[in-house]
């Protein structure tokens, strides 16, 4: 049981001297935001409490800018020195945006990228957003090409590229600034790329180091004898045992997800993406480690743990979700806390010190294609999914449709991130109700091409009265659903808790939503000019809090509609399952900005 009253967000000045000093500073300046994640923790909390429950319902349009691009706009601003700095989906375009005056373009960087690069990219042609720290903005952009940009000026101050788009290698993702280093992710597992995550340095852009998501354990930086799974030493070649042949060369594993860092025991959480192919029978084993919670040493790279939640993933259920980070009381005992929403529709907990799995719940009902996780520590299955057989897809082998799974492959939640106020210690979840009919086939691989395997067709979760979102509030020590508010479509913007007890979020019809943080009851809405996919932000400007979020409708769950699908089996599956989208919203990219009447 919790203990009432503890619930500490892991704030940004523990350890100062082991963060990114300029980040640190920051983050503890509630008036700024230099990171996608708020702060280091993950949290999307933000400490500004002008607007609140009591006067969010006075919102109003401060002033607005159009990006000049369509397609799906996720990810932030971000507020420096009271200078903005946008960000754009392909050909992620850079504005730095003078606050003083309505967001005037003070500069615009506009890099050069090969066309080719939009059609090795999975799910539209997303961007989760820059990062700041030491007086440069980060760009990672679609090419994998890692650009450091000067804040005052925009000139480049450096560039180097993570990957290789001709092999299929592509980024959607944001990074982090930690210590001297960068932490950067890459995309690519439906072509076969082979997932790692790197670091690289601030001051000059080398490369520090580089893991692995599979393979031999030198490339994957982990000690067969010290990195642990669930409190038990991995062992030697951990991956390759798992996988037949050489089949992890091509094993996919991506890390185009979030990242977050404890200044405290200096490691670095992320997660793995799927397995390359979709097909599960060609691939034999767990195929570790993809699918899997990371945590590494910052300086190093080395993995102090790892767990992998979806053993030899059947259903595309990516592991990249943020880790949530929390110092919360369990059994009576303050515990440092990794909280992750999974695709595979379960809400983990886990000790983020040792790895220890601690609360393992569903967050959708729904979810049929395993009947719970094992949280038994003396079972020898501690930790691993209870497969429902009726809703696997491989049993009766390939070129056959396997109906009804839950929830699809898009997952009950995607990649745009909760939040969590340590006033409520609850988490604010955006969610999806989506289930599949899922027909794997063979494929061969081929370098910079397709690399799936399988097609898929989805549909909304039965009794959702044809809705497929929601957003909920959730206990993480218990492990429950504490408020639901249903929405019409998937819910794909990001939230953000405040000091103001107000929670918001953005609909796939374009609503920027205010929720009370303790009940879930709507206390205001704006209809913006396009679906919101991005994530809300809050800053303050000479005195006064301002609220603003992007819109442009996109990502998966709008890929049909932003990028003109025709096919019902296009954008995996996505097309057909929110065709009706296209009846409350049309494609934009602009940036809205709201405050109080006169601050007040």
């Amino acid at each position: 049981m919790r203990s009432a009253g503890v619930g500490v967000i892991l704030a940004a000045g523990l350890v100062a001297a082991l963060g990114n000093e300029d980040v640190l500073k920051r983050i503890q300046d509630p008036t700024q935001q230099v990171l996608q994640t708020v702060d280091y923790a993950n949290t999307r909390y933000s400490r500004l409490d002008q607007i609140n429950a009591g006067n969010v319902g006075k919102l109003q349009v401060a002033w607005s800018f159009s990006t000049g691009v369509l397609r799906g706009h996720e990810g932030g601003p971000l507020v420096v020195d009271g200078v903005m700095y946008l960000h754009t989906p392909f050909p992620n375009i850079v504005y730095a945006l003078d606050l003083d005056h309505d967001g005037r373009i003070l500069w615009k960087y506009e890099p050069r990228q090969e066309q080719q690069v939009a059609g090795i990219m999975c799910c539209d042609l997303v961007y989760r957003g820059l990062a700041y720290a030491d007086g440069m903005v980060f760009l990672h952009q679609a090419d994998t090409t890692i650009v450091a940009l000067d804040a005052r000026t925009g000139e480049k101050k450096w560039s180097v590229a993570n990957g290789d788009p001709k092999k299929g290698e592509s980024n959607t993702a944001t990074v982090m600034p930690v210590k001297d280093k960068l932490i950067v992710g890459i995309a690519g597992a439906e072509f076969g790329a082979r997932g790692h995550l790197s670091a690289y340095n601030i001051k000059d852009g080398t490369l520090a180091w580089r893991a692995y998501s599979t393979g031999p354990d030198a490339d994957l930086l982990i000690e067969p004898e010290k990195t642990t799974e669930l409190g038990k030493p991995v062992g030697k070649d951990s991956s390759l045992r798992s996988w037949q042949g050489e089949q992890w060369k091509i094993g996919g594993g991506a890390t185009w997800g979030w990242f977050a860092y404890d200044p405290k025991l200096n490691l670095v959480y992320y997660g793995s993406a799927n397995p390359s192919t979709w097909n599960p029978s060609q691939r034999p084993g767990d195929n570790k480690w993809s699918m899997t919670i990371f945590a590494r040493d910052a300086d190093t790279g080395v993995a102090r743990w790892v767990y992998q939640m979806t053993p030899h993933d059947q259903w595309d259920y990516d592991g990249v979700n943020e880790m949530i980070l929390t110092d919360q009381a369990v059994d009576g005992k303050p515990t440092p806390l990794l909280t992750h929403f999974d695709r595979n529709g379960f809400a983990y907990t886990l000790n983020r010190a040792t790895g220890e799995l601690l609360v393992a719940e569903k967050y959708d009902a729904t979810v049929n294609w395993a009947s719970k996780v094992d949280t038994d520590r003396s079972s020898p299955t501690y930790g691993r999914p209870v497969l429902d057989p009726a809703h696997g897809t491989e049993a009766q082998g390939e070129d056959v449709t396997y109906s009804g799974i839950c929830p699809a492959a898009i997952g009950a939640k995607n990649q745009q991130p909760a939040a969590y106020s340590p006033k409520t210690q609850l988490m604010y979840v955006p969610t999806s109700h989506m289930c599949m009919d899922y027909e794997p086939f063979h494929v061969d691989y081929v370098a910079g091409q397709p690399y799936v395997g399988a097609t898929l067709s989805m549909y909304p979760a039965a009794g959702g009265d044809g809705r497929t979102g929601g957003f909920i509030a959730w206990d993480n020590v218990k492990g429950r659903i504490v408020w639901s508010v249903p929405e019409r479509f998937s819910v794909w913007s990001g939230a953000l808790a405040t000091a103001g007890d107000v929670v918001f979020y953005g609909t796939l019809e374009g609503y920027l939503k205010a929720v009370d943080a303790l009940t879930g009851k709507e206390l205001y809405r704006f209809k913006t000019p396009s679906g919101i996919v991005g994530n809300v932000t809050t800053y303050e400007h000479r005195g006064r809090q301002y609220v603003a979020v992007l819109s442009g409708v996109g990502g998966w769950a709008g890929i049909g509609l932003a990028a003109g699908l025709t096919d019902p089996n296009a954008g995996s599956g996505a097309k057909d399952a929110y065709a009706a989208l296209g009846s409350y919203t049309a494609l934009g990219g602009q940036l809205t900005v709201f405050a109080l009447p006169d601050g007040r």
